[in-house]
């Protein structure tokens, strides 16, 4: 990364970290003129990127933030080197190849002339096109390496692989696993708890092709892949989920179900023995799930709080599996959390998680914290454990966007 850096001249950083304070202003704006400018001229790339993501203007928002970190870090892109190799996964994941970059660079620099007009000199856009190369160069090299490291394990692959459902079991009112096997009856690998795949759903009527990242939901080694996935109902002017409607109601055991190898670096510490604490909220259950079978057959010693939050029992999935679990091992705590119980469902706090109960419960803040839950619960669980005195080292988390979503 410093051999990238001392490939662009002072003059050219200069004017880059000059850009700063009109990519804060203007970020978003511009992201969302490329994506524009991208899907005009090259559709097929709809294949690619999530579309929901494109009108909630997550994935603009992403970008966006991409892109202000390595301008505000021109000279020492080490800075955002841990934000590149988890971008560099999902890259992988959805199997981004290094022609893809030139297309991209085309259109953010047109992105960037479109929304700030005159403003954006020759001289901007000349130093934006070094720097974006320089960038580039770095993310093509380190999932060129990825994608090498991933192919040679054993039964590992690139690009999609089709996967056949072996069982599929309805969970709770909202959320479906699905059991996978290679179709081809070869070797697959294994991987981390707390790791993802890439499902391709081709959908008949629909113009291209749709991705979805989806976690793993059970411990590595078992001799399947299983996927547990929420269906995303209307509401309001949000219309259903085009992916989770289709696998909830096409997807059949027997069916064929393209998947990309396993990615993702939220994954369970297990050189940590320390108290672990997993939290959840909704769908969220699952990368919590796959750490929770892992450490119990891993470190059967540990001590382990799971916390789970649902709506109420009705959408609480794998609830007699982690009960089964707690009962079984004694040192594996478990708590549920419902915001409405009905029909006097017992649960053992009602309403949301807040850090004046989590101090009754916790033995201490020294212990590894990982959690997962739609964007609202992340944000009070971050908060929650910064009221705990956690330090920042053992609160772990990933999700689609910038961190700021959930630290701030």
């Amino acid at each position: 990364m410093t051999t990238a850096t001392i490939g662009l001249d002072k003059q050219t950083r200069d004017i880059i970290k000059a850009t700063v304070p009109v990519l804060q202003e203007h970020g978003e704006k511009i992201t969302k003129r490329f994506y524009q400018l991208m899907f005009e001229n090259h559709p097929e790339l709809k294949n690619i990127f999530n579309q929901t993501n494109q009108r909630k203007g997550d994935q603009s928002k992403a970008l966006a933030n991409t892109v202000y970190a390595a301008a505000a870090n021109i000279d020492n892109l080490e800075a955002i080197l841990p934000n590149v190799k988890l971008i560099s996964h999902k890259h992988k994941s959805l199997n981004i190849k290094p022609e893809h970059y030139p297309i991209v660079g085309k259109y953010l620099l047109m992105g960037i002339k479109d929304v700030l007009g005159d403003a954006a000199t020759d001289d901007i856009i000349n130093a934006w096109e070094k720097a974006y190369g320089v960038i580039a160069d770095v993310f093509i090299s380190i999932e060129k390496d990825m994608y090498m490291e991933t192919k040679n394990k054993p039964g590992g692959w690139v690009d999609f692989r089709n996967f056949k459902v072996t069982k599929k079991v309805v969970e709770s009112d909202v959320i479906t696993s699905f059991y996978l096997e290679p179709a081809d009856g070869n070797p697959f690998p294994a991987y981390q708890a707390g790791q993802y795949v890439t499902v391709k759903a081709e959908i008949d009527g629909e113009s291209h092709d749709h991705l979805r990242q989806y976690s793993l939901s059970c411990a590595p080694g078992e001799g399947v892949y299983r996927i547990s996935v929420k269906r995303e109902d209307a509401i309001g002017d949000n219309p259903a989920g085009v992916v989770s409607s289709f696998l909830h109601e096409k997807l059949e055991e027997g069916s064929i179900l393209p998947i990309s190898a396993p990615a993702g670096e939220f994954v369970l510490d297990l050189e940590d023995t320390r108290p672990l604490v997993l939290m959840s909220g909704g769908v969220g259950l699952t990368p919590m799930i796959s750490m929770l079978e892992t450490v119990i057959k891993e470190q059967p010693e540990r001590e382990v709080i799971f916390i789970h939050a649902a709506r109420s029992g009705r959408f609480h999935a794998m609830k007699d599996r982690v009960l089964e679990i707690a009962d079984k091992y004694d040192n594996v705590t478990n708590y549920t959390i419902y915001d409405h119980p009905e029909d006097d469902e017992q649960c053992d706090k009602t309403g949301y998680i807040d850090a004046e109960w989590l101090e009754t419960i916790l033995p201490t803040n020294d212990a590894a914290f990982y959690f997962c839950g739609p964007k609202g619960f992340m944000r009070a669980a971050y908060q929650n454990l910064k009221k705990y005195h956690v330090s920042d080292a053992d609160i772990h988390f990933e999700i689609f966007g910038p961190a700021e979503d959930i630290t701030a």
